[in-house]
């Protein structure tokens, strides 16, 4: 089942990087129910530049945590759950729920932010 869920993922993203950023922002709301645009600024509420580099983000190169770069056609998020947007979001929200041993901390990110900022990495190709 999971490898079905990865190549499907793996085909979606392909062919929605064909559609040109448009198609990529559309995509990334529908997977979500977030806004891409809102979750430019609530990245920086959040303070997530503080530790990830993360493209479209001015000063948004610190490399405490991973770089967020091309998170659309990641396999896996913290190696550990599969790239499906409930997953981003609840890691998002909640990291210790998928990895109790993650130095991320829980930043208490709401429900729709946790949304904004996955559809906004979700535009990350």
């Amino acid at each position: 089942m999971t490898r079905t869920l990865v190549c499907a993922a793996l085909v979606a993203a392909i062919m929605i990087g064909c559609s040109g950023k448009k198609g990529v922002y559309e995509s990334a709301k529908q997977m979500t129910g977030g806004d891409p645009s809102a979750g430019k600024a609530t990245i920086r509420k959040y303070g997530c530049n503080a530790c990830h580099s993360i493209p479209g983000i001015q000063g948004a190169y610190a490399v405490v945590g991973p770089p967020l770069d091309h998170m659309r056609v990641r396999v896996y998020i913290a190696g550990r759950a599969t790239n499906t947007a409930p997953n981003l979001i609840l890691w998002i929200r909640n990291p210790k729920a998928i990895d109790e041993r993650t130095a991320m901390p829980n930043m208490g990110v709401t429900e729709k932010d946790a949304k904004d900022i996955a559809a906004y990495l979700y535009t990350l190709q």
